[in-house]
């Protein structure tokens, strides 16, 4: 295998629940013979999401490390960052080389981003069980993430979910960017999310990737317009 620059970074972040620590011991499950892989979990007070991924038996337990942030979790991936970059740097300084590690997000709401000074590219995680309308509700992780995963597409007919209408908002919300509808029993779809990840892993071998901030809020309309009667109006925090 070629020396790389350096290891991808990949955060993965979204709400409570939303199934992603499942998303990264999926990907370690398919991946982790094909490419040397890390993971970082965060959560407030806790190592569970680490131990269960370590139980779980798709990595090398060693290769799977925990922060415990001790206050809100997006704090720690956006504004002060320090816990997460040295627990990376000495993942990769006690088991590289790699060429992927995963930072998971404690779970938090539909706000949660990650600095591009800890990550390359982030993948934002929504469910159907959580509502089909949470794809148009926005926020910067929904419109702005490196890709969308709507989770757990299996569930939908027993939440009373449309997953085509909820992919087609998520689309619609995206532009361009990539979305993935998942169920890891569904093979296609595991298929297109592997597909992504190793995409991300060549651009980043061939020095093409650079990272995009998706902002802590992105421009937005607030319908029915301004108090001053001028209409919808586009503005960012």
């Amino acid at each position: 295998m070629p020396d790389t620059p350096r290891e991808l970074r990949l955060g993965v972040c979204g709400p409570v629940g939303t199934g992603k620590s499942s998303l990264i011991m999926l990907l370690c499950a398919h991946l982790a013979d094909e490419l040397r892989i890390g993971v970082v979990t965060n959560d407030i007070y806790t190592d569970e999401d680490a131990r269960m991924i370590r139980a779980a038996g798709v990595l090398d337990p060693a290769r799977v490390v925990a922060v415990e942030t001790g206050a809100c979790p997006h704090t720690a991936i956006r504004d002060d960052i320090t816990a997460n970059l040295l627990a990376v740097e000495d993942l990769v300084a006690d088991h590289g080389p790699l060429d992927l590690v995963l930072v998971e997000s404690g779970g938090d709401n539909l706000t949660a981003t990650f600095s591009p000074a800890l990550v390359d590219v982030q993948v934002f995680v929504i469910d159907v069980a959580g509502g089909g309308d949470v794809a148009r509700k926005g926020g910067p992780g929904i419109e702005r993430a490196d890709l969308l995963v709507v989770n757990k597409t299996d569930l939908a007919p027993h939440v009373g979910v449309d997953v085509d209408l909820m992919r087609t908002d998520a689309l619609r919300a995206r532009g361009d960017r990539p979305v993935v509808a998942l169920s890891r029993h569904d093979p296609d779809s595991v298929a297109q999310l592997l597909g992504w990840v190793r995409a991300q892993v060549a651009r980043q071998r061939t020095g093409d990737l650079v990272p995009a901030d998706p902002g802590p809020m992105a421009p937005h309309a607030h319908a029915g317009g301004s108090r001053h009667g001028h209409g919808d109006h586009a503005h960012a925090h």
